[in-house]
C-alpha cells in the first residue's frame, strides 16, 4: 500500500455559484402557465353554450356568460405574470394564449352581444326597423371579433410597439385596447344589466355604437396603460394591499356598479389620453426658407 506522504495532495478548486451552469427548470413548471390559458379557454367556451341558452324568460344565462368572461379575464391577466415570474415562457405557450384569447375574448363576447342585445329584441310597430337592426348588430359584434383578431396578430407581430400618443417614459402601456379589456367591456355591461335582454330601439342603438367603439379602440394606435409595471413578486407598500383589498370587497358586494364603472374608466381612458395629447401637441414650427443665391452674369 502506498504511503500517502510521498505523494502531493491536489486541492481540486470548487466551482463558484456564478459558474455553476443554471439548473433546467422541471418541465412540470410549464404546465403552470398553460393551465391557466386552459383556464381561459373553458370560460370562453362556458360563456358561449350559456349566450346560446339565454331567453327573455331566462335571463341569467346572459349573467353567467358575463361572468365567465370575467373571470377568464383574470385567468389571461394571471398566466402571463406567472410564466414571467417563473421563467416558463415560451413559445408554444403565447401561441396558445393567442388562439384561447379569440375564442373567449373575441368570439364568445360577440356572441353575447349579439343574442342579448339584437337578437331576442321584441317585434317593433315597424317591422323594418327590427329587421335592420337585427342586421346591424349582426355585423357590428362580426366586426369585433376582426378587430380583436387583427389586434392580436398585431401584438404578435409587433416588436417594440409605440403609441401614437406616447405618455410617461417610466410607464408601460398597450398600442390600441387589449382584446381582454374590449370584452370586459362588453361584459360589464352585460352584467350590470343581470342579463336582461334589451326590448327598445334606443338602446339597442347606444349597443350597436358601443360595440362598434370598442372594436375601433382595439385597432388604434391610442395608449392604454397596461399595469405591467406593477410587480406582485415584490415588496409593495401596506396601503397598495390595503386598496387592493378594498378592491375585492367592492366587487365582492358590488360588483354589477364597480365592473361597469372601471370597465368604462378604462375605455374612456385611452380616448381621454388621447385628446389630451392632440390638445397639448405643439404644433411643428415651419421649416426656415431657404434663398437661393442670384446668379451673376458677366
Amino acid at each position: 500500500m502506498d504511503d500517502l506522504g510521498d505523494h502531493p495532495i491536489v486541492e481540486i478548486p470548487r466551482r463558484r455559484k456564478s459558474d455553476r451552469p443554471t439548473r433546467r427548470m422541471r418541465k412540470g413548471m410549464y404546465i403552470l402557465p398553460s393551465l391557466f390559458t386552459t383556464g381561459n379557454l373553458a370560460a370562453g367556451y362556458y360563456a358561449i353554450l350559456q349566450a346560446m341558452h339565454g331567453t327573455v324568460g331566462e335571463p341569467w344565462h346572459f349573467d353567467f356568460a358575463a361572468k365567465a368572461i370575467g373571470f377568464a379575464v383574470l385567468f389571461d391577466g394571471l398566466d402571463g405574470r406567472i410564466a414571467r415570474m417563473t421563467n416558463t415562457s415560451s413559445d408554444f405557450g403565447r401561441e396558445l394564449d393567442s388562439l384561447a384569447d379569440v375564442i373567449t375574448f373575441g368570439v364568445a363576447p360577440g356572441l353575447l352581444a349579439y343574442m342579448w342585445g339584437f337578437h331576442l329584441l321584441p317585434p317593433f310597430m315597424n317591422a323594418e326597423l327590427h329587421t335592420k337592426l337585427g342586421q346591424f348588430g349582426a355585423v357590428a359584434t362580426f366586426l369585433f371579433l376582426v378587430a380583436g383578431a387583427s389586434r392580436l396578430a398585431r401584438f404578435n407581430i409587433m416588436v417594440n410597439p409605440q403609441p401614437s400618443n406616447p405618455g410617461r417614459p417610466d410607464k408601460k402601456y398597450f398600442v390600441g385596447m387589449p382584446i381582454p379589456a374590449g370584452a370586459g367591456v362588453i361584459a360589464a355591461v352585460v352584467h350590470f344589466t343581470r342579463g336582461v335582454p334589451l326590448n327598445n330601439v334606443s338602446t339597442a342603438i347606444i349597443a350597436l355604437l358601443l360595440v362598434l367603439t370598442v372594436g375601433y379602440l382595439m385597432v388604434s394606435t391610442w395608449r392604454f396603460y397596461s399595469f405591467k409595471d406593477i410587480h406582485f413578486n415584490t415588496r409593495q407598500p401596506f396601503r397598495v394591499m390595503l386598496l387592493l383589498a378594498a378592491l375585492f370587497a367592492l366587487i365582492w358586494f358590488y360588483s354589477r356598479w364597480v365592473l361597469f364603472g372601471i370597465a368604462l374608466i378604462y375605455m374612456f381612458s385611452g380616448v381621454w389620453w388621447r385628446l389630451q395629447w392632440i390638445v397639448r401637441r405643439r404644433p411643428t414650427p415651419p421649416a426656415p426658407p431657404v434663398y437661393e443665391e442670384a446668379s451673376q452674369h458677366t
